[in-house]
C-alpha cells in the first residue's frame, strides 16, 4: 500500500501518438489536509474512493489505499467534495518497463500536461520518453490536491 512514483512536466503531445488507451477523468477531494487526501474519483466507466497519506521527504513515496465505489457512489459522492473538481485524459504510454501515466488537464487546469511514472523503489533507473520535461517530484503545487484549490490558470507562468 506504498506508492512510490515520479512526476514531470511535458514538453510535446508526442506522447499521444504512443498511448496504448486513454480515460477521461472528474475527481474531486472530500479532504486536502496536508496529512491525508481523500478523493473521489471517476475514471471512464469506473468509481473509486482514495486515501493518501503524506508524502515522504523527497516526495516520491506516501501510503495509498484505494476502493473500487460504483457510479452511482461516486456522483453522489463528487457533489460533497470540495470546491475545484479536476477534469483530465489519462494516456497510458509503456516504455521500457514501465508505464507512463500522462495527465492532460482541462478546465481550470487546461494547458498542465503532467507523467508521472509508478516505481517498485525510489532509486529505480527508467526509460526516459523524448516528451519527458523537467522533473517536479515532490512540488506539491502539482498535487491534484493543489490544483484543486490553486488551479494552473491562476499561477503567474514565466
Amino acid at each position: 500500500m506504498q506508492e512510490i512514483e515520479r512526476k514531470f512536466l511535458v514538453n510535446s503531445v508526442q506522447f499521444k501518438e504512443e498511448a496504448v488507451n486513454s480515460f477521461e477523468i472528474a475527481q474531486g477531494f472530500l479532504n486536502t489536509h496536508a496529512e491525508r487526501t481523500v478523493r473521489v474519483r471517476i475514471k471512464g466507466e469506473e468509481g473509486f474512493l482514495t486515501i493518501k497519506g503524506k508524502s515522504n521527504e523527497s516526495g516520491t513515496s506516501r501510503f495509498e489505499w484505494e476502493k473500487a465505489i460504483s457510479i452511482a457512489e461516486a456522483k453522489q459522492l463528487l457533489a460533497l467534495c470540495e470546491e475545484g473538481i479536476i477534469e483530465k485524459i489519462r494516456y497510458n504510454i509503456p516504455k521500457g518497463n514501465h508505464v507512463f501515466e500522462v495527465d492532460e488537464f482541462f478546465g481550470e487546469n487546461e494547458g498542465l500536461i503532467v507523467a508521472e511514472v509508478e516505481l517498485q523503489h525510489e532509486n529505480e533507473v527508467f526509460e526516459t520518453p523524448t516528451w519527458l520535461a523537467k522533473e517536479v517530484t515532490g512540488q506539491t503545487k502539482y498535487y491534484n490536491s493543489q490544483l484543486s484549490k490553486k488551479p494552473y490558470k491562476t499561477w503567474h507562468h514565466e
